[in-house]
């Protein structure tokens, strides 16, 4: 809605969602902008082919809000939070093949604990695979905490299952891969001087927001013992600032949520 207020009254809006839950809610929320606003339930990893099929190309600005909205974690039977006991799903498509439970309970100890390294920056990440494997099976949320607290014991700054949990439902829903695919589809479909935010939630999304905007600003990309260039590559894009931007103090407290969000901004060129 924002967004339309400040490119009133030619802008348009195209809104991606794989969730269909939140295509509902905002389908409604917005119905009163009428066809100023399109929304398609689909994986934004097709950006361009969905841009394509509504006619948007080229486009002044994207912006990607990664991470999940607070009315999927609070919904009690999407098996998102440690804090409800819910069926072990952690899709944000029912429509989807795979959910958390089919992780859990078919990959082997060594590819749980590589999972759990690589998604959830879990250190102990063997200890929880390998008590993991020995209660199986695991079908809901709760069964699963307990499981991890028999691993790793209780206390510290977060939660025990917080990294087995966000590690599941990055695997699940597949998002580091979704979101490289769309990164690379923005450039052909900016115009000029059209600009892609992205707000990311952990430091793997960041990361990956943060190579391809400074790889996308560099003209050659040749390693350095390298003379002549050889990889033809040109600047795409210009950063707007150097630096992530982050929710102030009074951000952050009056929405204890938007703590880790890290906001990057680049411009077409």
């Amino acid at each position: 809605m924002a967004i339309l207020e400040k490119s009133s009254p030619e802008g348009q809006l195209l809104g991606i969602e794989l969730d269909p839950k939140s295509i509902e809610i905002a389908r409604e929320r917005l119905r009163p902008l009428g066809r100023t606003v399109f929304l398609a339930n689909e994986n934004f990893r097709y950006l361009e082919d969905i841009c394509q099929r509504y006619h948007f190309h080229p486009v002044d600005g994207i912006l990607f809000d990664l991470g999940m909205s607070s009315f999927q974690l609070e919904d009690p039977c999407r098996g998102f939070s440690f804090q409800f006991d819910a069926p072990l799903d952690m899709r944000f498509n029912p429509a989807q093949p795979i959910t958390a439970a089919n992780i859990v309970n078919n990959s082997s100890e060594a590819e749980l604990a590589s999972l759990l390294r690589k998604y959830g920056e879990e250190r102990r990440s063997r200890l929880i695979a390998r008590k993991v494997v020995s209660h199986r099976p695991v079908s809901t949320t709760l069964q699963l905490v307990n499981i991890i607290k028999q691993a790793l014991g209780v206390g510290g700054k977060i939660h025990p299952a917080t990294r087995t949990f966000q590690a599941l439902r990055i695997a699940v829903n597949q998002e580091l891969t979704n979101l490289a695919e769309a990164l690379k589809q923005t450039i052909s479909l900016l115009g000029s001087g059209g600009r892609l935010a992205v707000i990311s939630y952990h430091s793997l999304e960041d990361r990956l927001v943060k190579e391809f905007m400074r790889r996308e600003s560099k003209g050659c990309l040749c390693p350095p013992d390298i003379p002549v260039c050889t990889c033809g590559h040109a600047a795409t894009l210009k950063l707007i600032h150097r630096k992530a931007i982050t929710p102030s103090p009074e951000e952050r407290e009056a929405n204890p949520r938007s703590h880790s969000a890290k906001l990057r901004v680049a411009e077409r060129l």
